[in-house]
């Protein structure tokens, strides 16, 4: 769902960009002035082929300016814009960071674990693994279906699968079992640490 949600937001920038990329280029191209062979590429009425022209005649701009309802109309279509244009801003830095995650008692009712706690412990327990130099882990998804994105620098003499092996049968297990998880998908980036060449003598 997140990816998706990810996709869609990207589609939405890209078409964005394009159309007012395109827009503003065409405007640029009618007010430069150019010779008329620039402009047989322009759309049929475009409004702005010359320097001089306007994208709105006075008559069409106060054609409703004497009704009640036309300023009230304005005012709220763009102050909905200015509302979702703020909404989407914001959406770029939100923290995707699971707070809390919903465990099974066994009571009916269940119980609720930190995020923060459960990323201590399984930071922790991921970086005493031999060959993990440092280990950065966030949950996310939904309180009922958490999910695991890790970042490993690895030493340089790590093997990555034994290092992945045991994180799956250690770490990632004990997590799971200790939230009272039936599942606990991971996405794991490995990538490995700097450093200086030894002397060798």
């Amino acid at each position: 769902m997140r990816r998706t949600r990810r996709r869609a937001n990207r589609v939405l920038l890209g078409l964005t960009g394009v159309v007012l990329f395109g827009a503003g280029g065409l405007v640029l191209l009618g007010g430069l002035d150019l010779p008329a062979a620039w402009h047989l590429g322009l759309p049929a009425g475009w409004p702005w082929s010359h320097p001089g022209d306007v994208l709105l005649t006075a008559r069409q701009r106060t054609r409703w300016t004497d009704q009640g309802w036309w300023w009230p109309v304005v005012i709220a279509a763009l102050a909905v814009l200015v509302l979702l244009l703020l909404w989407w801003l914001l959406a770029q830095f939100r923290r995707h960071r699971l707070g809390e995650i919903l465990v099974d008692s066994g009571d009916g009712e269940g119980a609720v674990l930190r995020g923060r706690a459960l990323e201590a412990v399984l930071t922790a327990e991921t970086e005493a693994l031999d060959g993990v130099d440092h280990a950065a882990l966030r949950l996310t998804g939904r309180r009922t279906e958490p999910r695991v994105r890790a970042v490993l620098a690895l030493a340089p003499h790590a093997d990555p699968g034994h290092v992945l092996g045991r994180l799956s049968g250690e770490a990632m297990t004990h997590a799971r079992r200790s939230a009272g998880l039936d599942r606990l998908p991971a996405e794991v980036r490995l990538r490995e640490v700097k450093h200086r060449p030894e002397r060798v003598t």
